[in-house]
């Protein structure tokens, strides 16, 4: 069995992380998953949450995402996101502030795709809000 897959984590600015690792857990709209050396071809939504990175069985990034797209083959896993942010830039002062400007964007929001993406900027803010203080 191979030890390693190769992770790609892609944002729309740039290229976050390219290596090699053990496996990387990522937040599913079906359910978080984990992807290991030669998993099974997959591709996946993504919700609000954490991709986990892992080296010698421990966590050794995470990143909180706000959505996207995971395509997964037997040597690879490549995550497409909207949105990621390194666990060590989150804090609770962040998300409090994320979670009150995703509350006005969608309260001052016109039309109907103006209130679906201010509603999934709030939803990622939630999820934000309530995770942030157990991360540290």
């Amino acid at each position: 069995m191979a030890d390693t897959l190769k992770l790609e984590l892609v944002s729309p600015e740039r290229l976050l992380l390219s290596e090699q690792v053990e496996m990387v857990i990522v937040p599913g709209t079906e359910g978080v998953f984990g992807v290991l050396p030669l998993h099974a071809p997959t591709m996946s939504t993504l919700k609000p949450g954490f991709v986990e990175v892992y080296q010698a069985n421990v966590v050794k990034e995470r990143f909180f995402v706000t959505g996207g797209f995971a395509e997964v083959t037997p040597t690879s896993c490549t995550v497409l996101v909207d949105e990621a942010i390194p666990q060590a830039s989150l804090t609770a002062a962040y998300a409090s502030e994320r979670l009150a400007k995703a509350k006005a964007r969608l309260d001052q929001a016109t039309g109907e795709d103006d209130r679906k993406k201010a509603q999934a900027a709030l939803e990622a803010a939630e999820f934000l809000a309530q995770t942030a203080p157990m991360l540290h």
